[in-house]
């Protein structure tokens, strides 16, 4: 009998929090891909400290799952840390020739999808995405408009659904930073070829995120507008630059009321000195706003997931 699956081995990544109701559907699916195109791989389960049924779910497929020829690893983190950390728990943890990432479980394409982004990294590109072109938030456009804009990555990032990396790209960024706090930037920028691979929606799957996943997104999106983005540095600058503007400007009529003799004793004298204190301030802000994006772009913000425990379950 000639066997015609895939020798390389494959690492799942997926992200789960208080997902209950869709892991087992969403696990059902990913295994039967893997166990039907691919001889070896592993499925990692990050749980990002779900409180409802999710950790008991994904223990019950894996014991009862006959199909079931992988590894099942569930990575417990210590408490809720969201999406970024808890997949950089995943991919160090993973030792696949090829790791899939899946941020989001809620799942609107057929299988064929995921084939076909594993069959386009074997083309030679290290990373390959897949995004819905109708499943995009407008706030979530904005945002990338934003970041695409004044970022300079070398590829334009936009939403995806999922992505596979290969073994070269996971080592390439791992040697670019050990703290990744937005993976998206760092895979956009760390020097391999990336492909998105667009697909039409088969559902609506548009997703319902409680406040505590908001809150983390919306703080991971000002954080990398700030960390990969020179738009910061741009709005301070113009700052700058309007005060010592201003600086000047309020020197300048001291002068001139000086010169008209309206002013009282003391006041052209202070005022100068407010002024060019004032101007050697802002100028030293300016000088020491570079450095700190020089400083940023060097050193990436430290950020250290904290796993509880690691199970295992053949």
């Amino acid at each position: 009998m000639i066997n015609n699956k895939e020798k390389n081995f494959i690492s799942v990544v997926i992200y789960v929090h208080n997902n209950e109701n869709e892991i087992v559907p969403f696990l059902k699916n990913i295994n039967k891909t893997l166990q039907d195109n691919f001889n070896k791989y592993e499925i990692i389960c990050v749980n990002d400290a779900s409180t409802d049924k999710t950790l008991s779910k994904i223990k019950e497929f894996s014991k009862n799952e006959n199909s079931l020829s992988g590894v099942v690893n569930i990575i417990n983190m210590s408490y809720y840390q969201g999406i970024e950390l808890s997949m950089n728990a995943g991919v160090d943890l993973s030792i696949g020739d090829f790791v899939y990432e899946f941020d989001y479980i809620l799942q609107d394409y057929k299988e064929d999808i995921i084939l076909n982004t594993y069959y386009k990294s074997l083309e030679g590109y290290d990373i390959v995405s897949a995004n819905s072109k109708q499943n995009r938030k407008k706030t979530s456009s904005v945002f990338y408009k934003i970041f695409n804009k004044y970022s300079n990555t070398e590829y334009k990032i936009q939403t995806e659904e999922f992505r596979i990396l290969s073994r070269r790209a996971i080592n390439r960024i791992h040697s670019i930073s050990k703290n990744i706090p937005y993976r998206k930037a760092i895979y956009a920028n760390c020097g391999l070829k990336m492909y998105y691979l667009e697909y039409k929606s088969n559902k609506n799957t548009r997703s319902h995120y409680n406040k505590e996943v908001h809150k983390n997104r919306r703080e991971t999106a000002i954080n990398s507008l700030i960390l990969f983005t020179n738009i910061g540095y741009k709005f301070s600058m113009i700052m700058s630059i309007l005060m010592v503007l201003m600086t000047i400007v309020v020197a300048c009529y001291t002068i001139i009321i000086f010169l008209k003799g309206l002013s009282i004793q003391g006041w052209t004298t202070t005022m100068l000195f407010l002024s060019f204190a004032f101007f050697g301030l802002f100028t030293i802000m300016t000088i020491v706003i570079k450095y700190l994006e020089i400083l940023i772009n060097l050193i990436f913000k430290k950020s250290h997931y904290i796993v509880e425990t690691i199970d295992k379950i053949n």
